[in-house]
Order: C-alpha cells, then sequence, then structure tokens
C-alpha cells in the first residue's frame, strides 16, 4: 500500500514538474525566440530565397512599404484574401530579416478617402469586381527617405511564382534607385545611322526610357568593364581577339550578358563602322565563346517550323503567302516558369537558328522561347537565295524535336584563353553565372513587332508582338544584382480542395440546368403573349387571358428563382459540412486519439505494476 501511494505522489509530483516545463518553454519562446520561424511547408514557401536574404540584409538606407488591400471590397472573394494574406507574410518575414531596414504598414483604402488618394498616386491599379461594385486595391507602395516611390500595381494570383522575385526586385530598386548601365556592342544599325539618316529602332527607343544605354565602339575593348551591369551584343562578326577577350573575362567575372546572334540577318544591309556587314542576310556567331561555355550554334542553319509560320506579302497585288522561315511564337512556346517571358503571350522571329548543350558539358540550357515539334533545321543558303516562300514546303519533314531559339545558359564557365595571362586574368568562373542567349537579331526589328501610323506629322508605333518587352525583360533581369537573378520562383500555394470543386461542379450543373428551363420558359411565355398581345396603337387594353398568362408567368419566374437559392444553399449547406468535419478532424479527433493512446498505455502500466506488487 504504501509503495502505491509513493507512486501516485511521484506521478503527481512528474505531471507538475511537465506543466512547469511546459510554461517554461512558452515564455522561453515569447522572450527569447520570438523572431525565430520554422517552415514546415512542403514546398518551403514562407523560406526566403538566399538571394533575397542578401538583398534584405545588406540594405543601405531605409525603405517603407504600404500594403494596400481593399479588405471590405473583397469579403466575397475568399481566393483573393487568402492570396492576400500569403503576400502579407511574406512581407512581415522580409521585415523580420531586414534588422530594422525595412517597414511595412497596411492599410484598407475605402473608398472616397485619403487612403485610396494616396494608393493612386503611389502606382497602384484599382480592379472593377469587389463586393457591391467596389474597386479593388491589391498592390505595394514602396519609398524612401530621398523621395524615390516605386510600385507593384496589383498582385495577380496568376503570377504567385514570381511573388518574391518581384517584391525583392522592388526593395533592391528602391535601395539603389539609379538606372541599371546597359553597354551594348551592335554591328546593325539599331541606334539609327547618321550617314543614311535612318532613325533608331523602336526597340532602342524603349531601352533608353528605361536604361542608362551606352553605344559600345567595337574597336575598344576597353569599354567592356565591370561599370556596365549588363553587356548586350548585338550580330558579333569579325570580331579581334582582344575583343572577344574582353567579353570572356568580363562573363569569367560575374558580368552579366544577352547575345543576340543570327544565322540570317536579314537586317543586315546597311554598312555601318568598320563591322558592319556589306551582305544581306550574313550570320554572326561567337564560335571561341560558345565552345568554352558548352554550347553549340550553328550559323549556317535556320529553323523552319510550318505550325508556327506567319504570312508575309510579297508586294504588288500578290496575295500573302506563308513563310515557314517567319514564326509567330505563342504561349505554349514561351517558358511561363521564367520571369523574362512569363508574361508575355507572342514573339516574332524571322529566320533564326537554335542552341544546343556541347556533350559531356556542365553547362546547363533552360529554354525561354523554342518551336514545336513540327519544326526542320534547313540550310541558311537555302532560305537566304529563295525568292519565294513557297519553295520552303517542298521536302519538308519535321524532325518532332522543340529546337531552343532563346535560353539561358548556366554554369560555372571555363575562359575560351586559357593560356593568356594578366593580373586580373580569370581562366574559371568564381562562382556559377549564366548569359542569355537569343538566335535571332530580327526580332529586333520594328517590321517584325511594332507599326507604324502617321499622326500629325509624328510617327505612332503600336506593338502587336512582346518582341520589345521581352528584350526589356532580358535586360531588366539581368540588370538587378547577383543575388536577385538567384532568386528563385515559389510553388504556388492555392491547393485546391477536390470535394469541395466537385461539389461545386455538381451544383452549377443543377444550377445551369434550372437557369436554362427558366430562360426557355420564359421565351415560349413571352412568343405566346406577344401573339396575344393587341395591336399596336395602344388603344385597347390587355383582356383578362393576358393578364392570367403574364401573371403565371411571374409567378412561376419567382419559383424557379427560389428554387436557385435552395441549390446555391445546398450547395453551400454541404461546404460547410465538410468544413466542419476537417475542423472536427483536426481539433477534436487527433487530440482524442492521442489521450484515448495515453490512458490506453498508463491502464497497462498500472495493470502490469500491479500483477508485479502481487506476485
Amino acid at each position: 500500500m504504501r509503495t502505491l501511494v509513493r507512486r501516485s505522489f511521484l506521478l503527481r509530483l512528474g505531471l507538475l514538474a511537465l506543466l512547469a516545463a511546459f510554461v517554461g518553454v512558452i515564455f522561453a519562446n515569447a522572450m527569447w525566440l520570438r523572431g525565430v520561424r520554422v517552415d514546415l511547408t512542403s514546398d518551403h514557401l514562407y523560406s526566403l530565397s538566399p538571394g533575397t536574404q542578401k538583398i534584405i540584409e545588406g540594405l543601405h538606407r531605409p525603405v517603407h512599404l504600404t500594403l494596400y488591400f481593399s479588405r471590405h471590397a473583397t469579403r466575397d472573394l475568399p481566393q483573393l484574401r487568402s492570396y492576400e494574406q500569403r503576400v502579407r507574410e511574406l512581407l512581415q518575414e522580409m521585415v523580420s530579416r531586414s534588422h530594422g531596414r525595412l517597414h511595412l504598414s497596411v492599410v484598407d483604402p475605402v473608398p472616397y478617402s485619403d487612403d485610396e488618394d494616396r494608393a493612386l498616386g503611389g502606382g497602384l491599379t484599382a480592379m472593377p469586381g469587389g463586393s457591391n461594385g467596389e474597386r479593388v486595391f491589391f498592390g505595394l507602395a514602396g519609398r524612401t527617405a530621398s523621395g524615390t516611390e516605386l510600385s507593384i500595381p496589383f498582385f495577380d494570383p496568376g503570377q504567385e511564382a514570381f511573388l518574391e522575385y518581384n517584391i525583392t526586385r522592388l526593395v533592391y530598386e528602391l535601395d539603389a534607385p539609379s538606372k541599371p548601365r546597359i553597354g551594348i556592342l551592335s554591328t546593325l544599325p539599331i541606334d539609327g545611322s547618321a550617314i543614311s539618316g535612318t532613325p533608331p529602332w523602336a526597340v532602342m527607343r524603349q531601352l533608353h526610357q528605361l536604361f542608362d544605354v551606352h553605344m559600345l565602339d567595337p574597336n575598344d575593348p576597353s569599354q567592356i568593364n565591370d561599370k556596365l551591369s549588363v553587356l548586350m551584343i548585338v550580330h558579333p562578326k569579325n570580331l579581334s581577339d582582344d575583343e572577344l577577350y574582353a567579353i570572356d573575362q568580363y562573363v569569367m567575372h560575374g558580368g552579366h550578358l544577352a547575345v543576340f546572334v543570327d544565322p540570317d540577318a536579314e537586317m543586315d544591309a546597311l554598312p555601318v563602322g568598320s563591322l558592319a556587314g556589306t551582305v544581306a542576310g550574313s550570320s554572326s556567331d561567337l564560335p571561341r565563346l560558345f565552345r568554352a561555355w558548352g554550347v553549340e550554334f550553328d550559323p549556317n542553319r535556320v529553323v523552319l517550323d510550318r505550325s508556327l509560320s506567319l504570312s508575309i506579302s510579297l508586294g504588288g497585288n500578290s496575295a500573302p503567302v506563308r513563310d515557314f522561315a517567319v514564326l509567330g511564337l505563342g504561349a505554349q512556346e514561351l517558358n511561363h516558369r521564367d520571369v523574362i517571358t512569363a508574361s508575355l503571350q507572342n514573339i516574332d522571329v524571322s529566320s533564326s537558328g537554335y542552341f544546343e548543350l556541347v556533350r559531356h558539358t556542365n553547362s546547363r540550357l533552360f529554354p525561354l522561347v523554342q518551336t514545336s515539334g513540327e519544326a526542320m533545321p534547313v540550310s541558311a543558303d537555302r532560305v537566304r537565295d529563295t525568292a519565294d516562300p513557297t519553295e520552303l514546303y517542298k521536302d519538308y519533314r519535321p524532325t518532332g524535336e522543340h529546337y531552343v531559339i532563346a535560353a539561358r545558359l548556366r554554369g560555372q564557365f571555363q575562359s575560351a584563353f586559357p593560356n593568356r595571362t594578366g593580373p586580373h586574368h580569370l581562366d574559371r568562373m568564381r562562382e556559377p553565372g549564366q548569359v542569355i542567349l537569343v538566335a535571332d537579331t530580327d526580332l529586333l526589328s520594328d517590321r517584325l513587332w511594332v507599326r507604324r501610323t502617321p499622326f500629325l506629322g509624328e510617327q505612332l508605333l503600336s506593338a502587336f508582338a512582346n518582341n520589345g518587352d521581352f528584350v526589356a525583360n532580358i535586360l531588366d533581369n539581368l540588370g538587378g544584382s547577383s543575388a536577385l537573378l538567384s532568386v528563385r520562383g515559389h510553388a504556388i500555394s492555392q491547393r485546391p480542395f477536390t470535394r469541395v470543386q466537385g461539389l461545386r461542379r455538381a451544383a452549377d450543373v443543377k444550377f445551369h440546368n434550372r437557369e436554362k428551363a427558366l430562360e426557355d420558359e420564359l421565351a415560349a411565355t413571352e412568343q405566346e403573349l406577344a401573339k396575344l398581345q393587341p395591336d399596336k396603337s395602344g388603344t385597347a387594353a390587355p383582356d383578362n387571358k393576358v393578364k392570367q398568362q403574364l401573371e403565371k408567368a411571374l409567378k412561376r419566374k419567382l419559383s424557379i428563382r427560389r428554387q436557385l437559392r435552395e441549390v446555391q444553399h445546398q450547395l453551400d449547406a454541404e461546404i460547410d459540412t465538410l468544413g466542419t468535419r476537417v475542423k472536427a478532424f483536426n481539433i477534436l479527433l487527433m487530440p482524442l486519439l492521442v489521450m484515448l493512446f495515453g490512458m490506453l498505455y498508463g491502464w497497462l502500466r498500472q495493470r502490469r505494476s500491479g500483477k508485479r506488487d502481487a506476485t
């Protein structure tokens, strides 16, 4: 008996000790572990990328962010409210890592308020579709003490994979407000020609607005240096070893490079500088650098694609014909998992080439733009010498492969000049890097993406393809820091509730059938009433039969509307019941199972100890 009392006392003492330890852990967590977070989501949705952490922790000045979200106007939009929570929690995580440099405010801009005016003044976009017809604000405005202001006009749930990148880019640009310095080395007259009097191409007008653009002299390799945020090379031909070495070492030291080459540059017709071609449609290549980086490009092969071919005019009164070398690449051919092409819809190219990886290379090729499976490579001379595009139809045999027209090339590249020496020479990159490769230069020309319209003595430009946006996105992406380039895309946080979606689909079928029945009945009733209507003079009053038909139709209409509301109420009730079951399972059932397991375990131990005492 005394042994049982002692065990009971020790058991109570142990329970008290566990309770004290539990309270102590909670207190310690509240006091010393307040900023500690553990991301247990399967896709690490709430873990910041190393690049984001580097940018946030290295902020040079305080940055204030204001998240505008119309909470009251979205009370009937649960998906948008859920995404707002995702955005807010990500912003709070970034604030907690910023060592006090990043500040966050959350504002509900109600209609006709000062907050609404500030949201509009900050560059945010108000979208229709809120409750009671209210406008919905859901964007981010950022500012610094010096007055620099930038914004994300609206958070599109469809772009959630790039949520972290877009916010990090906003913070990075606020911290470094100067425009990226872009160096462009081109043998094409993309920036206009004083000799021929041709104006700059439309793509250059766009780039001058977005970046600090510097046209480089191909004869002065010293201009390719670390002062450039991005180096853009267009149609390189006949470059000297010194020029190639300057490009090589720029990449070896972590420089950001975008290269546009072409097996048949149709715009290479005007002499511009010492390196310009004199033969229309000549090719360009960087074979020595490409081989060192682990990529292949054949300047003598053009890729055709009959499923993506566009119609062109041959001039005169002839009808337009399809040209298998002029391709309209749509959403299916663009990589929507990459931030450069995620928001683009179509890119037009002409007589483009393609890239492949060298065998046994450690580099990796990530396509941005590629052909369909109906493509076929042919000789560039055949395309160049063919006056009638229909000649390309002959002997057309698709290979079934998707040819890469534009891509990111990633790897820890080796120098193409291993035998050179110097104080700053590198034989290999210290860290993995990347370059953007595009196998067409004609996509930069106006004819493939803009239409010019005369207006009051000026030329108005209207874009019918996303070529300009594609180039701007490349330079914008590369123009950030290396940390910004490393920010990865996240998985989607919205997980579908398949049971709920099934219930909704079933109810929608019922709803649609009832609605269709209502419309058919009303149409039949209106036809019958039209036959019974008095003459159009309006002198004769409707007879009792017409009135009875009208009353009957109205009553039936009200009856069916009540039935439709009942279907909707049944749907909501079924969803609520399913939600209650899920909550009951998570909140009650699992703890009860743990308690029952503990009680059973205690009973078994007590029973075994009783047997030992009896013996």
